[in-house]
């Protein structure tokens, strides 16, 4: 993470116009200014600080997290078991077992945010060794960056797994104007290099948030040998020849809240389509975080960046032989307003994964809501298996 990201000078050159989206959704298709929505943002949405005195904070503020990880000790907390279990075929719920015993490691934690204690880690009966792979890599959602998973990594790691968070092109403190985004290729490409350099053999389990299913299902149907599993929370989970657009368009009228927070940016000039899509700061709360720690809030306030546009727009092309061959699991959010649980349920009928999983109480955002239940589900996830 010794990157840090400025736009400063790509601004100056091309100027990007924030459009508030309070009018529409935008259509899918090219054209002139008659296709797209412009509603100038007043000024008290624009950003007080320059660029890259934000993300400077958010690398001082994800650096503060890790020490704190490391360094603090505490009483311990009540474990979260908000979490149940259904099948899409309509078998009836059935509890998980949730015996929990006392972890090896030694490691201390933080309780800023109620991260588990050793004695109540799910994964203690865990043989890693009997695992096809106990590898999770993490994905995350538009305009978030690796730096959202720091309590899954942290929980993942404590109970032995191995994991690796995925800043995608333009995300996190990777150093890319998000403007100059094209394609939905160049936007994984960071996530397919890394599939692409794995060992021979060597498999993983794909976790994708938001956005990052459609990233997921796109490596997917590259490397499907390499995916052991892929899970999907609170995710775009398309079929074929769809666009993430196409998706969320189905309920766009339904969603004023995420209609509102959008800010389209125009850096090719107003006569041409978007380049990326921000967020009303204002509304990030409702929108992303209405059950979250206040501390996360403003983690994400300083961190996020815009989405790209262009991979938005693309239309995946998803076989049954790549894509369809891997193991797939919804995670879903009861609490969500940014995709509505109504949309993610449309989701999982249209295109049936193995199991889904329902995170009561969570926003969109479990890695920050409901840390401890998430991780139970990703554990849990691990153990499943072929037969």
């Amino acid at each position: 993470m010794g990157l840090c990201f400025s736009r400063k000078e790509v601004i100056k050159n091309r100027p990007s116009k924030r459009i508030s989206n309070h009018s529409a959704a935008v259509p899918a298709g090219g054209g002139g200014p008659s296709k797209w929505a412009r509603i100038r943002s007043s000024s008290s949405r624009r950003e007080k600080f320059d660029e890259s005195v934000i993300h400077e904070r958010a690398l001082a503020a994800a650096i503060l997290f890790q020490q704190q990880l490391q360094q603090q000790n505490g009483g311990a907390v009540q474990f979260d078991r908000s979490t149940s279990l259904r099948y899409p075929s309509g078998v009836s719920s059935r509890r998980q077992s949730s015996g929990l015993g006392r972890s090896s490691s030694s490691r201390a934690r933080s309780l800023t945010d109620p991260l588990l204690q050793p004695h109540q880690l799910v994964n203690q009966d865990v043989k890693l060794e009997d695992l096809e792979t106990s590898h999770f890599v993490l994905v995350h959602g538009g305009g978030f960056g690796a730096w959202c998973w720091y309590k899954t990594i942290a929980l993942l790691e404590e109970g032995g797994y191995k994991v690796t968070a995925i800043d995608l092109t333009g995300s996190g403190v990777h150093s890319f104007d998000t403007n100059s985004i094209t394609s939905l290729p160049q936007y994984v490409k960071p996530l397919t290099n890394f599939l692409e350099g794995l060992g021979d053999g060597e498999k993983v389990i794909l976790v994708g948030h938001d956005f990052g299913g459609t990233c997921i299902s796109y490596a997917m149907e590259l490397f499907p040998h390499k995916v052991s599993k892929a899970v999907f929370i609170a995710a775009t989970m398309l079929t074929s020849e769809q666009s993430t657009l196409d998706m969320l368009s189905q309920k766009a009228d339904s969603n004023n809240l995420m209609q509102q927070a959008q800010i389209f940016l125009y850096a090719n000039g107003n006569t041409h389509p978007p380049t990326a899509i921000d967020f009303d700061k204002s509304l990030l709360r409702d929108l992303l975080f209405n059950q979250s720690p206040a501390k996360d809030v403003a983690l994400a306030s300083v961190s996020m960046r815009p989405i790209p546009f262009a991979p938005v727009l693309e239309k995946l092309s998803l076989s049954d032989k790549k894509y369809g061959s891997v193991r797939r699991f919804y995670i879903e959010t009861q609490e969500d307003n940014a995709i509505p649980i109504t949309l993610q349920e449309s989701m999982i009928n249209k295109s049936p994964p193995e199991r889904v999983f329902r995170l009561k109480g969570s926003d969109h955002s479990p890695f920050f809501s409901k840390p401890q239940a998430l991780h139970k589900l990703l554990v849990e996830i691990s153990k499943i298996s072929s037969t």
